[in-house]
This record gives C-alpha cells, structure tokens and sequence, in this order.
C-alpha cells in the first residue's frame, strides 16, 4: 500500500494546546506532527451523524424556537425551565 503524499505545514498555538498534544502523542505512540495532522483532517472532513444533522436543520429553520429571556440570570433560568 502506498503512503498518501504529504505537504508540510507550519502553524502556531497556544502553549498549553502544544502541551496536551505532545501529552497526547505520547500516550497514543503517534508523532506529534501525525497526531496533529489527523486532528486537522477529522475537523476538515468529520460528518456529523443523522440525528446531529437533524439538530442543526431545525435549529436554522427556526421552527420551534422557543424565546430565552436573558434580561436578567433568574429570567434565563425561568425561560430555561429550571
């Protein structure tokens, strides 16, 4: 099987981001650069499943939509039925 072909690619984060993933990589026995690299290609391509698609139809049609009151904490508990 022949390896995909790869392209290098510099970026920058957060020091504590960096920590968790060379903490990660060194648990899993991936490199820091492969770890990273799947990370990137699940966000890029990942599909949500069919209820979570679903979830996000309706929550961009609108329909029953229900008001939260933000005016104060107490009325967005109430509005939340808490």
């Amino acid at each position: 099987m022949e390896a995909t072909p790869r392209k290098r690619l510099t970026v920058s984060i957060p020091e504590y981001a960096m920590n968790d993933l060379r903490k990660e990589a060194e648990l899993t026995g991936w490199s820091l650069s492969a770890l990273a690299g799947e990370y990137i290609l699940d966000a890029m391509y990942h599909e949500p499943n069919e209820e979570t698609k679903a979830a996000i139809e309706e929550a961009r049609s609108g329909v029953d939509m229900e008001e939260v009151d933000m005016s104060s904490f107490e009325n967005f508990k109430k509005s939340l039925g808490l």
